[in-house]
């Protein structure tokens, strides 16, 4: 199963571990409104397909808009070999709420 991680715990992960990938599963359209800085875009029904282009050993924190298409992608990259795998718990809202108050909501 994966495990959560909330924004406070990703907030104190990236300064700790700064290689730890950000992958957003929104569409475009999403991450045109707001996105976390230094964060890669593959959208949720890409993922199967392009699951190549991701390091499969990296440190992987999955994020959508409330953390539910997070953890369909999470859960498929951990069934797939992905050995360290988080999803962002409420997702980029939660975000927004606890870390980047003044971030853009939709």
């Amino acid at each position: 199963m994966v495990d959560s991680i909330s924004p406070v715990e990703l907030q104190e992960k990236l300064r700790a571990e700064p290689e730890v990938l950000l992958l957003d599963v929104r569409e475009p359209f999403e991450l045109e409104i707001c996105r976390i800085r230094d964060s890669i875009n593959i959208p949720l029904g890409e993922i199967t397909r392009r699951a190549n282009e991701l390091d499969a050993d990296r440190t992987t924190v999955v994020i959508c808009h409330h953390g539910r298409r997070s953890m369909q992608a999470a859960l498929w990259l951990e069934q797939n070999g992905f050995s360290s795998v988080f999803n962002l718990a409420g997702g980029i809202e939660a975000w927004a709420n606890e870390i980047e108050p003044d971030m853009p909501r939709y």
